[in-house]
């Protein structure tokens, strides 16, 4: 007798990566894609904006200081796009945090060098968060 059973198996996490270093980009998709999430990646904030207009992710990892477009830039634009889902962003830097960024929308900060568990870690946790949209504009109402 055949004992099969079926299991679903949820569809990836998509993770969009956004770094104007390639070498970042290549060790960050690695990473992440080692632990199961699926990567795309940008090398420019506007590179970023148009894949998000596209196919929204489910996560942006996102480089602040980029020419061109810089990581702030980015959440702003997004942030103030109402045909855009709400989409979790973890800001990487190199430099302290400026009073621009601190009045952002975002989960979290990551200091370079990246401690990989650390970051792992947030990924993981901001993901497996349920509702993230309600959440936002529940904090939004709150500030306002």
């Amino acid at each position: 007798m055949n004992n099969l059973q079926l299991v679903s198996v949820a569809p990836a996490k998509r993770i969009l990566v956004v770094d104007d270093a390639v070498d970042n980009l290549f060790l960050l998709q690695t990473v992440l894609e080692v632990e199961g999430y699926q990567v795309d990646i940008a090398d420019s904030g506007k590179a970023a904006l148009a894949k998000i207009e596209l196919e929204p992710p489910d996560l942006l990892l996102l480089d602040v200081m980029m020419p061109g477009m810089n990581g702030i830039e980015v959440v702003q634009h997004i942030r103030q796009n109402s045909n855009l889902p709400f989409i979790p962003v973890i800001l990487v830097t190199g430099c302290d945090r400026s009073p621009e960024s601190e009045k952002l929308e975002i989960e979290d900060f990551i200091a370079k060098p990246i401690d990989f568990d650390k970051l792992l870690w947030r990924v993981g946790t901001i993901l497996a968060m349920p509702n993230q949209e309600a959440k936002a504009i529940a904090n939004r109402q709150l500030a306002s």
